[in-house]
């Protein structure tokens, strides 16, 4: 048995039992050829060695990270000239995942840490791109003419810390700036009542916020997106905002025995007590909404004010609308049919929802922003939870001051739900916002028109 420093680079066919059920000699021939033509003298030119192979992928070590890069990057990219197959779904495309670390060599196979990191990567990887942990990165960087995307920490399966994960794909958009405010960011821990951890970060000088849970996020790969980069960078400026991973999704736990509304407000305890906020602001988007209305009910000597962003009262399940109802129903089979699949239509189904108005850039974000940041399961779970919401109670009992604020052709949430929250809540002030989306996205109707109407409001209640 011998140990040593290697680069591990796993490799898996997408798709690959629905491609063999369609056609199983057609893929077999296929995989034999481009295996003869293209990788296997890619990974010998560049010095490396099949360890193992897979019916649907195989494992290669390399002594040098850069030379398994290289590697990867020229076959992938060889790869999406090679297969032309005029039905997406009938080409064979793989997913790759490079890690560098300490390996365990014993009668040709290895083992260890570092290997099992190399296959988490190459699961998060999108059809025909490359996965690289962050050693990886910081070895090749500016070396070899790819521009590789931040995709932040990521928890996987079996690894209890999360891994910083950089992502290259051929058809890769141009390369976001991260903004300034992001580079300011410190990720932390706490641990909730239940003992699960998560992750939490402050940022920006001014009133104290806190942000409820909504739907999935990420608290790192959000500043990449084109849908919450702006957002947030301008919240920043003019608050001081605390933000949470809801437990089982991004870096906050995701193997958690409880998902539920009780459970969302002793995280959003925790995350207060760790921060140290006496008392503070909320704000809450979309669910978010209703979790503040009960956290300010529940804990109103804690709470200044609340700025309310699309927000409902009532989930899909207790509105009494049928068409509130078939579309939790449809959700629900997305997301259990292809959340993790190559197919973005799944995730798409939710993306087109929140933003009508996006761009393809934006869109694409917020689909692959939501496949890496939770699994199927925790997705349904929290779905469920959202659909099983009825605040009306803890409306009606809030004290603080609450501005509501609504896009007018909000597809995902009515505007009659921000209504009722309106009259539900003693004093509240309503304000309707121009645009159809549920998000705030920068250079889209509502967007600043939001700012100009929290902000004022938050320095009156929640500063200092």
């Amino acid at each position: 048995m011998e140990r040593r420093l290697a680069a591990v680079l796993a490799a898996d066919m997408v798709g690959y039992s629905r491609l063999m059920e369609a056609d199983e000699d057609g893929v077999i021939s296929r995989q034999k050829a481009l295996r003869k033509q293209l990788i296997d003298p890619q990974i010998a030119l560049y010095r490396g060695r099949i360890v193992k192979t897979t019916g649907d992928g195989m494992l290669a070590e390399f002594a040098s990270a850069q030379d398994a890069v290289r590697c990867a990057v020229e076959i992938q990219t060889e790869m999406s000239l090679l297969e032309v197959e005029p039905d997406e779904n009938r080409r064979i495309r793989y997913r790759v995942g490079i890690n560098l670390g300490d390996v365990v060599f014993e009668d040709d196979d290895i083992y260890g840490d570092g290997v099992n990191v190399a296959a988490r990567l190459e699961g998060l990887a999108e059809p025909g791109a490359v996965c690289i942990s962050d050693i990886v990165h910081q070895t090749v960087m500016d070396r070899l003419g790819v521009d590789f995307r931040d995709m932040g920490g990521q928890r996987v399966k079996n690894i209890s810390r999360p891994i910083k994960v950089w992502q290259w794909t051929p058809s890769a958009q141009p390369k976001r700036e991260t903004p300034e405010t992001a580079l300011h960011q410190r990720v932390r821990f706490c641990t909730s009542a239940d003992g699960v951890h998560l992750a939490y970060a402050t940022i920006g000088e001014g009133a104290p916020v806190l942000k409820a849970p909504n739907w999935i996020n990420h608290i790192e790969y959000e500043w990449q997106s084109p849908v919450w980069g702006a957002f947030l960078s301008e919240f920043a400026k003019q608050s001081c905002l605390t933000r949470f991973d809801q437990r089982g999704n991004g870096l906050s736990d995701w193997d958690v025995n409880e998902i539920s509304q009780e459970r969302m407000i002793d995280d959003m305890l925790a995350v207060a007590d760790a921060v140290e906020l006496e008392k503070f602001a909320l704000f809450g988007i979309s669910q978010g909404a209703a979790f503040s209305m009960r956290f300010a009910a529940t804990y109103p000597e804690r709470v200044k004010c609340l700025v309310l962003l699309g927000g409902y009262v009532r989930g899909r399940l207790h509105r009494g609308d049928p068409e509130a109802k078939r579309f939790h129903e449809i959700g629900h089979t997305m997301i259990r049919d292809g959340w993790g699949s190559p197919n973005t239509i799944y995730r798409h189904f939710f993306t087109s929802t929140y933003m009508p108005d996006a761009t393809p850039e934006e869109a694409e974000c917020f689909d692959e922003l939501q496949r890496v940041s939770t699994n199927t399961e925790n997705a349904l779970r929290i779905l469920q939870m959202n659909a099983d919401v009825d605040a009306k109670e803890y409306a009606a009992a809030v004290q603080a001051p609450t501005l509501i604020l609504h896009c007018h052709g909000d597809r995902a949430v009515p505007v009659e739900e921000s209504r009722l929250a309106a009259r539900l809540i003693p004093g509240a002030s309503f304000v309707e916002l121009p645009g159809k989306n549920h998000c705030m996205v920068g250079g889209h109707p509502g967007f600043q028109e939001f700012f100009d109407e929290a902000m004022p409001f938050l320095r009156e209640h929640a500063g200092n």
